[in-house]
């Protein structure tokens, strides 16, 4: 009688917690969803054990992370971040007079690699488009844009006519935050980009008005999810097996341009980043980069 009692409590705690998430802090509902899920795992382990919260310790909370074997570095995090949000919530209710758990810190993460494609697999995406038709003619531009200024799905679609400047060679894209940046572009996408411009754009117009520069056969702007969806047929078409988005020629471009010896400051400039510890990562994915700085320059190289 008595679990079922702290597990009556608990849960009326848990449920006024997850109010406060929802009205102070207005999260979105998978997070709050989230929140409860990891809430209420933890209240059941309670409800298991033999002691009220009040007497919850340090020691306590290790055995209910040792219950988490099996689950995945972020899961673990995740969940030690809801319990730690969880008894801060109770301290400043007045429930306890302290967090038993104030020191416990959630396992390290690491940054998965971001996943980018060869030179050549990017050479067969780029020639899968079917250039007898004005959606192809348009992929083709597109992706040949994305590879040579490394911009993202949403930087992309909300390209305008203005922000191309063919003659000086360059892009102007209002990335996160709506912060402008100018990328340089590679001859060959902007001659792509002028072909798409001359021959094919008027075809997508339908009389309509409208600098937006990737149409729709509606004559609207390109969405993201249309994106999405060209570049994985034109992956399929091109043979190549692993799954890629939009995102994954952003990170070609920029562990590229790394794997060719560009300086890290002017990929961050050129990706938008305003940490460089961002753009750090791609010097992961070169490994033939390095091998040949070591042949270069090692005494025994």
């Amino acid at each position: 009688m008595k679990a079922a009692s702290r597990r009556m409590d608990m849960d009326a705690l848990v449920d006024a917690f997850l109010m406060e998430l929802r009205t102070g802090r207005r999260l979105s509902p998978n997070t709050l969803e989230a929140y409860g899920f990891d809430l209420r795992r933890f209240s059941a382990f309670l409800s298991g054990g033999s002691f009220p919260l009040k007497d919850f310790r340090r020691t306590h909370f290790l055995q209910f992370l040792t219950s988490l074997r099996g689950f995945s570095a972020r899961s673990v995090a995740r969940q030690v971040s809801s319990v730690r949000s969880f008894f801060k919530f109770l301290v400043r209710e007045g429930v306890l007079p302290a967090s038993p758990i104030s020191e416990v810190r959630a396992p390290r993460i690491g940054r998965p690699l971001p996943k980018y494609l060869t030179v050549t697999e990017v050479e067969s995406l780029l020639a899968a488009p079917d250039r007898a038709t004005p959606e192809g003619m348009r992929d083709r531009a597109m992706l040949m844009l994305m590879y040579a200024a490394g911009l993202r799905a949403s930087e992309v679609v909300t390209l305008r006519m203005e922000n191309v400047d063919a003659n000086a060679g360059f892009l102007r894209v209002l990335g996160k935050g709506g912060k402008e940046r100018v990328v340089p572009v590679a001859e060959a996408a902007l001659a792509a980009l002028r072909e798409y411009v001359k021959d094919w754009r008027p075809k997508f117009l339908k009389k309509k008005a409208t600098n937006a520069l990737f149409l729709s056969r509606l004559g609207r702007p390109v969405t993201r999810q249309t994106l999405g969806n060209r570049i994985t047929r034109w992956a399929r078409e091109a043979g190549i097996r692993i799954r890629i988005s939009p995102h994954t020629l952003r990170h070609s471009f920029a562990g590229h341009l790394l794997a060719g010896g560009a300086d890290l400051r002017a990929v961050q400039t050129m990706l938008g980043h305003a940490d460089i510890s961002t753009t750090q990562i791609y010097t992961h994915v070169t490994p033939e980069r390095l091998r040949e700085v070591h042949r270069k320059h090692h005494p025994r190289g």
